[in-house]
């Protein structure tokens, strides 16, 4: 089995991240992490660098990186969304494990949500944490 877990350097991103880490070992799976901006930044380093140190520190096999492909024509969460996705049809995963701030309905309505995004397509299985 082979896990996508896309984090945006927000808590809920890492609780997600711990989550991955310890439900890859249970299931035996492979655990790739991505950062989905439309750009490498100070910031992306930051966030990689933290990945790694909880990867490193868990004895996980991965190198985290980024995806600065995205599609600027949709809102900001919602193109996040869609290069998750996209991710995940090109490289075959079976599950993604991602975070959410829970923002209320009119976030959503103004910036969308990548997590709502991934789910709503219903084309892999999905664990969202909170």
């Amino acid at each position: 089995m082979e896990v996508l877990v896309p984090i945006d350097g927000s808590e809920c991103s890492f609780r997600a991240l711990d989550f991955a880490i310890d439900f890859a070992r249970r299931f035996e799976a492979s655990l790739h992490v991505v950062h989905v901006s439309d750009s490498e930044t100070d910031a992306t380093d930051e966030i990689l660098d933290r990945a790694r140190e909880r990867l490193d520190e868990a004895g996980v096999p991965d190198e985290p990186e980024v995806s600065t492909d995205v599609d600027l024509s949709f809102r900001p969460a919602e193109r996040v969304g869609k290069d998750i996705l996209a991710l995940v049809e090109e490289r075959g995963y079976d599950h993604v494990v991602m975070g959410h701030h829970g923002s209320g309905a009119v976030d959503r309505m103004m910036l969308g949500s990548a997590a709502h995004t991934v789910v709503e397509e219903e084309t892999v299985a999905v664990t969202i944490v909170p």
